[in-house]
């Protein structure tokens, strides 16, 4: 095992989250090294590790799951046989290797020993000398004494069993890195980890989704029509929506760093469900083809227009790791899109053409520090999206949710909120009921440890949220840890 990990691999190995890593190297417990983790400090912080999985990060990663598409039949928990074996064999020439040097090093030492004592033999002498040998002699006993349960040990054993069972991808140059695990692709490993690579069908039609293996192992897993030229070949390029990572690899991809990024998408799609909140309010689920799913960030908006022509745009509600299947919140009145729901006009499969993606409300994925929502009314559909992201990218130490309602469906997503707080050791949510601007500012003072060093992000009708965020800059929040969607 390297002397630093990943730090998604440290929180894999600790059994804790990439949020609870970051913390913990944000308040100096843990120091890092190009970006990584020592084996040491891990150790330190986390002496008891075990093979097992703990049942609050099985939690977590269901949450995960449960946002995540679905692709293929059965159960796809396991890596394929061939990719098993792949990694079996790869992890034997790494142990092959490593043994060889271990004895070569040993034989190194013995004769190092050998020549030191045949000195002292002859007559040698003198306080150097005597030095050495002792210090072989102290080496060796500490090497005798070495405990069987040390935490290094079976630190080396579940990364082995880590190894096993899931490769590390790091993307160049922007040094993000997610596990492939499973028989899912590179490009299904990192859509669900909430990275946007670049890709179109994800179907390897039109190879958009080309990134090129600077190091480690990818194999085949299904063909593609798209041809790679020799020259692309021999430079190590692949397609991410064709092939699984076998080793631990680190690929050079391009991309989406900011909403200017991503193309506008026209997609032919088809209404999923319709589920009636109350009177005034509909949950809409849109699914796009297999192969072509809107890229977007969280907290964008999308155009969606019936076949008839009535169109609206609305915030997504849904993580951008399921570009296939977006939800909607629609409320009665104000366009003719509204009214054909409302009146029956529309139905499940019926088509319906998604645009977009639009809107710059989007988390600050780069920014670890704690993450403050505040959503009025249907202003939770974004805020439901970034928090989704949030999830899945595991990189923001702690999520305050406050939803005030207005209306008579109330919090019609309090289910989803009781579970994310249930699972989540760094989620807190807060229901509210018309909240006052000045009382929501106390209370954020009152919940928060430093009120102004937060990351906020604020949605809802632009009469509603006016007041909150000139109370909020007033209260020392300055205008860059603040995001607005002002929502008709």
């Amino acid at each position: 095992m390297n002397d630093y990990l990943s730090l998604s691999r440290a929180a894999r190995l600790a059994e804790v989250s990439r949020a609870e890593i970051q913390r913990r190297i944000r308040r100096g417990d843990i120091t890092t090294f190009e970006g990584q983790v020592a084996v040491s400090d891990l150790l330190r912080i986390y002496p008891s590790v075990t093979l097992e999985r703990s049942g609050k990060l099985e939690q977590v990663e269901q949450i995960k799951a449960n946002a995540e598409p679905r692709t293929h039949e059965g159960d796809t928990r396991l890596p394929s046989p061939k990719v098993l074996v792949a990694r079996l064999k790869s992890l034997s020439g790494m142990l092959v290797q490593k043994l060889a040097v271990l004895d070569a090093l040993e034989a190194l030492v013995a004769d190092l020993e050998r020549g030191l004592r045949h000195l002292a033999a002859d007559g040698a002498s003198g306080p150097q000398l005597e030095a050495l040998l002792a210090e072989i002699d102290r080496r060796r006993g500490e090497i005798a004494a070495l405990p069987n349960d040390d935490g290094r040990k079976h630190l080396l054993a579940k990364d082995t069993f880590l190894r096993i069972m899931a490769a590390n991808v790091k993307l160049i140059p922007s040094g993000h890195d997610f596990f492939v695990e499973g028989t899912e692709s590179i490009l299904e490993a990192a859509v669900r980890s909430g990275l946007r690579i670049s890709y179109g069908c994800s179907s390897g039609n039109c190879g958009e989704c080309k990134v090129r293996v600077t190091s480690g192992e990818v194999t085949k897993i299904s063909e593609h029509d798209y041809v790679l030229s020799e020259r692309e070949r021999q430079m190590g390029y692949v397609l991410a929506c064709a092939n699984t990572a076998v080793t631990d690899c680190v690929l050079e991809a391009a991309e989406a760093r900011s909403v200017a990024d991503l193309p506008e998408q026209h997609i032919r799609a088809q209404v999923k469900r319709l589920q009636r909140q109350s009177d005034d309010l509909i949950l809409l689920q849109v699914q796009t083809p297999r192969t072509q799913t809107l890229r977007f960030m969280a907290g964008q908006r999308a155009r969606l227009t019936l076949e008839g022509g009535a169109q609206t745009e609305l915030s997504i509600a849904s993580c951008p790791c399921d570009g296939r299947n977006l939800h909607f919140s629609v409320r009665r009145g104000g366009d003719a899109f509204a009214a054909a729901l409302f009146d029956g006009d529309v139905s499940p499969r019926q088509m319906i053409t998604v645009t977009g993606p639009y809107g710059e409300f989007v988390l600050e994925e780069d920014a670890p520090e704690p993450a403050v929502l505040i959503a009025f009314g249907d202003g939770i559909a974004p805020i439901k999206s970034l928090i989704e992201h949030a999830v899945s990218i595991d990189s923001i130490e702690s999520f305050h949710l406050y939803w005030s309602s207005t209306g008579p469906e109330g919090h019609y997503l309090e289910r989803w909120c009781r579970a994310l707080k249930e699972s989540l050791d760094n989620f807190y949510f807060t229901p509210l009921v018309n909240a006052d601007p000045a009382d929501l500012v106390a209370l954020l003072q009152a919940d928060l440890e430093a009120p102004t060093q937060v990351r906020c992000y604020l949605a809802g009708p632009a009469a509603t949220i006016g007041p909150v965020q000139t109370a909020l800059l007033e209260s020392g929040l300055s205008a860059e840890r603040l995001r607005i969607e002002a929502m008709d």
